[in-house]
């Protein structure tokens, strides 16, 4: 009788607690979030509608999935229709007539939503709409807790496909459409590209999560989620993709409790934050406080990694706590803590500074800075259920499981900056493996302009060897720069015969192809110039033209030499005569350059002197004047 008043005393001590807490947090909200569902067929449903994203099972955040939407309708067993039963035989499985994947839609009620989707996976479907039977804003399907159905557990962890709940306008429709006989398949689109956002290329998330290992599943799941995803949490911490903060959930003991032994046994600093008894009796094993005091260590521990330069040591403090401190085995205290704490490397006097004195008469900066970032603003509702994730200050629906949550994370950053962790085969399909993702591709180099992205891919024209490709990405993309003849000699026209090379690329034209000369066409298609056919050289007297590729011969008879620029033929040996005219030419040359000399020296520089003092004279007196008497007009013009 004492223990069921003992219990008594704390539900109620913990209720004013929830509804002094519920009136604190009473200006935030509860966000449901959404994914998109498209009807493709028939047309008359064709249309866009939102979706309530169920808070278990795996969304497909960032991808989509396309399937014909079934309803498993019976008038022996209307259960069928909930989804409340098992589909038949295990063996069965349900099929489209077009062999699409299986969107199978339930009505609401008669059952957990969660129930309804773990029948619906057995059966085959890919995932499970439900269709509300109220008129009425949509609202986020949650697994049921675990004082309800204890046997849940299991089943919520093996839970793969999305779910998600529609209106009942939309449902009805659905239902209508899909149950008539020998009519057109209801193709819908299931997109949840949009459901996370993705502004840049750092993806900010938080874990909301608890020290406390005696909570049941919810406590195991948290464990086990901190133990998988340790690894791709460092990788991507390390990288600089992403950054990561933990939070952990407190209350308050209203004032009418704070001399009780509730608040005492369950809460820090005169009852300003507290946490229930891990067991739920104030008489055994730990207390409320003492969660509070290592969640606040947690706290720490992460600020202190942060000063250091380690954030993600967070990760390795909080898997090796629980698997060398836990309450099972009673060493979670302060003394194992503090084994973890030095086998890290962390900086103890750091983190006893930072948590303060939890018996004190007073605001604790860290755990206060926790109930307030605890209230919902933005895009981002309250947090009110261990444990929540949020990514890119969106909560995360679905379960808490490692591949799932890393997928949500990879759907958060800007396409074509996603870390290499995102790309890999089990993360996501390679777009650009089927039809090159219908961009533009070198055949000759395998250069391509698809970048396969988590998203799905983006044509766009590549950097190669630090050479730059450009174009619109789908149909074609040319190398530009300097250096563009290094690669595929820049998408212009090269051949080479009898050991000579000819291109139509330059280095010193940044684009563009021109065939060379001797040659002719587009630069991207050249053919040699038959000069002597054409008559364009070797046409002199005395001359005979053969061509040749990228160019022409031309001989002249009788002994005499072809001058190429000048197209003409001259002797190779002059005469006495000869000698004598280039004589007298040079003589002349010579004579005429003497006389223009001395034309200069008397004659034109007499000239320009004289002009010089000419105008001198009209600034500065001559000689002969006086200053004081200027020329007159006559007597200047004189001059």
């Amino acid at each position: 009788m004492a223990y069921e008043r003992r219990l008594a005393a704390l539900a109620w001590a913990w209720l004013a607690v929830v509804v002094s807490t519920t009136a604190r947090l009473s200006s935030a909200r509860f966000i449901v979030e959404k994914n998109s569902v498209t009807v493709l067929s028939p047309r008359s449903l064709r249309g866009h509608h939102k979706a309530a994203i169920a808070n278990y099972g795996v969304p497909e955040y960032g991808g989509t999935l396309t399937g014909v939407v079934l309803y498993p309708s019976s008038d022996s067993d209307p259960k069928l229709a909930t989804g409340c039963v098992p589909f038949g035989d295990k063996k069965k499985k349900f099929r489209s007539p077009s062999g699409r994947p299986v969107v199978l839609l339930v009505d609401r009620g008669g059952c957990y939503f969660a129930l309804k989707t773990w029948h619906a996976q057995l059966a085959g479907a890919a995932a499970v709409l439900v269709a509300d039977d109220a008129d009425e804003p949509l609202l986020t399907m949650d697994s049921p807790e675990d004082n309800e159905t204890p046997d849940m557990a299991s089943l919520l962890a093996n839970i793969t496909v999305p779910s998600a709940l529609v209106t009942k306008r939309f449902g009805d429709a659905l239902r209508a459409a899909a149950s008539k006989p020998e009519s057109e398949e209801v193709v819908v689109r299931l997109d949840w590209r949009e459901s996370m956002p993705h502004p840049d290329e750092r993806v900010e998330y938080e874990l909301w999560t608890n020290s406390n290992d005696e909570c049941g599943a919810r406590c195991e799941e948290q464990a086990a989620f901190v133990r998988a995803f340790r690894g791709h949490a460092q990788l991507l911490e390390k990288g600089g993709y992403v950054a990561f903060t933990p939070h952990y959930i407190t209350w308050f003991c209203p004032e009418p409790f704070l001399g009780t032994p509730q608040c005492a046994a369950q809460c820090v600093n005169r009852g300003r934050y507290c946490a229930p008894d891990p067991e739920g009796d104030l008489g055994a094993g730990y207390d409320g406080k003492d969660v509070v005091v290592e969640n606040l260590r947690q706290l720490c521990v992460h600020r202190a990694a942060n000063a250091t330069g380690r954030p993600w040591v967070w990760w390795d403090y909080v898997d090796d706590y629980h698997r060398r401190c836990s309450m099972e085995e009673d060493k979670y205290s302060k003394a194992c803590a503090e084994g973890v704490v030095r086998s890290l490397g962390l900086p103890m006097d750091m983190i006893g500074k930072c948590m303060g004195d939890p018996e004190a008469d007073a605001e604790n900066e860290v755990l206060k800075n926790e109930q307030i970032v605890q209230v919902g603003h933005g895009t981002r509702g309250d947090v009110t259920i261990l444990p929540t994730l949020v990514i890119n200050n969106v909560q995360y629906r679905g379960k808490l499981e490692s591949t799932a949550v890393l997928k949500a994370i990879c759907a958060g950053f800007k396409e074509s900056t996603e870390p290499h962790v995102c790309l890999t085969p089990g993360m996501e399909t390679d777009e650009c493996l089927d039809n090159n993702g219908g961009c533009w591709r070198d055949e000759k180099t395998n250069i391509t302009a698809c970048k396969d992205t988590y998203r799905g891919r983006i044509c766009q024209c590549p950097v190669v060897d630090g050479i730059q490709y450009q174009g619109d990405g789908y149909t074609d993309c040319k190398a530009v720069g300097p250096a563009r003849c290094a690669m595929d000699n820049g998408g212009c026209w090269m051949e080479t015969r009898h050991g000579k090379t000819f291109s139509a690329c330059s280095g010193s034209d940044l684009s563009g192809c021109k065939c060379p000369p001797g040659f002719k066409g587009n630069g991207f298609h050249c053919q040699d110039v038959d000069e002597c056919s054409e008559k364009l050289a070797c046409s002199c007297p005395h001359c005979s033209c053969k061509n040749n590729w990228g160019g022409f011969d031309c001989k002249c008879s009788g002994g005499l030499m072809y001058i190429k620029s000048e197209d003409t033929c001259i002797a190779k040996n002059m005469s006495a005569l000869g000698w004598l005219v280039t004589a007298l030419v040079v003589s002349c040359l010579a004579g005429a350059g003497v006389a223009g000399y001395v034309f200069y020296k008397y004659r034109l520089r007499r000239y320009m002197d004289s002009e010089i003092m000419a105008i001198m004279a009209q600034y500065m007196p001559l000689d002969n004047q006086h200053e004081s008497q200027p020329l007159t007009t006559q007597e200047t013009q004189q001059a």
